[in-house]
């Protein structure tokens, strides 16, 4: 299955400057078309009502939302995308959701690269490629050679972890199938320019080394 997107917008509430489906709808509006609501610490009932607020907005503009850690929500609001930290849950998540759902993992390394291929996952975030002050707990910082090294697991990898706008174009070169970005979004007064320099630097023709 294809990738909805190169930029995938991470959630996370605890750094937005105002109301979380603001900050959304910004970036939006800025050029994103893939979203992973994460948030897994909201209590059930309003992560489900943030989840279908999200769903109408990201419908809206014609863009993916991914469910982060729950197929029983991603089924509930009408949305075959999900985003799991186990390959455990990914038979279960495809029983729900389908054979044609977009389903991802979270891995930290090339051994967790090649289990989520293996269990069948269409595709894999590899953090932190840099060092990031969203997660500062997880390290050390793997770099692009970790990127170019799992490009042969056939798998695609989308970058996460202290990705900037002048990142993107070596995580693209090192292999990677596009890139995350959580902090830079969330935390911005004007996450809609912040997510117009991300479309301009995944645009940017890569330049031979």
């Amino acid at each position: 299955m294809s990738l909805p997107d190169r930029l995938l917008v991470v959630t996370d509430r605890h750094q937005a400057p105002r109301d979380l489906i603001d900050v959304v709808d910004a970036a939006l509006a800025g050029g994103a078309r893939w979203i992973w609501f994460r948030d897994r610490d909201l209590a059930a009932g309003e992560r489900r009502d943030i989840a279908r607020r999200l769903r109408d907005l990201t419908r809206t503009y014609g863009a993916v939302l991914t469910i982060g850690g729950d197929a029983g929500l991603a089924v509930e609001v009408g949305t075959p995308a999900v985003h799991l930290s186990s390959i455990d849950d990914i038979g279960a998540a495809r029983a729900l959701l389908g054979a044609d759902a977009l389903i991802g993992i979270s891995a930290h390394n090339e051994t967790e690269v090649q289990a989520a291929k293996a269990a069948g996952a269409d595709y894999a975030t590899l953090s932190p490629i840099f060092l990031t002050a969203s997660k500062p707990g997880y390290g050390p910082a793997l770099g692009t050679a970790t990127l170019q090294r799992v490009r042969a697991i056939g798998l695609p990898v989308i970058a996460l972890g202290g990705i900037t706008g002048d990142r993107v174009p070596a995580c693209l070169a090192a292999g990677a199938a596009g890139v995350a970005v959580m902090g830079d979004v969330m935390r911005a007064e004007d996450p809609e320019a912040v997510v117009l320099r991300f479309r301009a630097a995944l645009d940017r023709p890569l330049t031979a080394s």
